[in-house]
């Protein structure tokens, strides 16, 4: 890769109007929504649209950590690092159709829930926090590193400043509004994720 460029004034433009963008959807759905309580904190008020869920479930997946490493993979290696992605798609239809009407009807929404319910609380207790520190570990490390490595590398920020910034965003906009908040702005990533990549393709 070459050296590191400036933002110019358009790019600029667009990190600004993201920003904005961002905390306007923060705002109007906390003011929507609110998170007066562990219902509309945790389960978005149970009033999330279709297409908000889908774009969201999109968003969760798809992150800098798929297009950057992900996609060097591919370009390298070529389709087969992809198919796991390709083949969750069945197995995301089963757990919709199949599994999720049963855990709703058992008032479970999430998997340590359920273990409680089949085990006990400490199994439940020790599952969340194996969870949260494999998912720090894996993924949310990945992803802001892959994130900072895409500033460095394009725009010459230094990394740790930018992982910094990056956690301080999605953490803010997170404790403000919960579930839902989490789920509209994954619903403008989508769009930029979908629009950036095509983008990207052309040039």
């Amino acid at each position: 890769m070459g050296e590191a460029q400036a933002l110019s004034p358009g790019d600029l433009g667009f990190v600004a109007l993201f920003l904005v963008g961002l905390a306007g959807v923060t705002i109007g759905v906390n003011r929507k929504v609110g998170a007066a309580d562990s219902e509309h904190y945790f389960l978005g008020g149970r009033d999330i649209p279709w297409w908000a869920i889908g774009l969201s479930l999109f968003a969760s997946n798809i992150g800098t950590d798929h297009l950057v490493g992900l996609a060097g993979s591919g370009a390298a290696s070529g389709l087969v690092v992809g198919l796991i992605e390709l083949n969750s798609c069945y197995f995301l239809l089963v757990l919709g159709w199949v599994f999720v009407p049963h855990y709703v009807s058992m008032n479970i929404f999430t998997v340590p829930e359920f273990l409680e319910k089949r085990f006990d609380s400490s199994f439940r207790t020790s599952y969340a926090i194996f969870v949260i520190v494999a998912t720090i570990a894996t993924k949310i490390s990945v992803t802001i590193f892959a994130g900072a490595t895409v500033l460095e590398q394009v725009v010459g920020w230094n990394m740790l400043p930018s992982s910094m910034i990056l956690l301080a965003l999605t953490g803010i906009y997170t404790a403000v509004g919960g579930l839902a908040v989490v789920m509209y702005t994954e619903v403008l990533q989508s769009i930029v994720l979908l629009f950036g990549s095509a983008w990207s393709c052309t040039q």
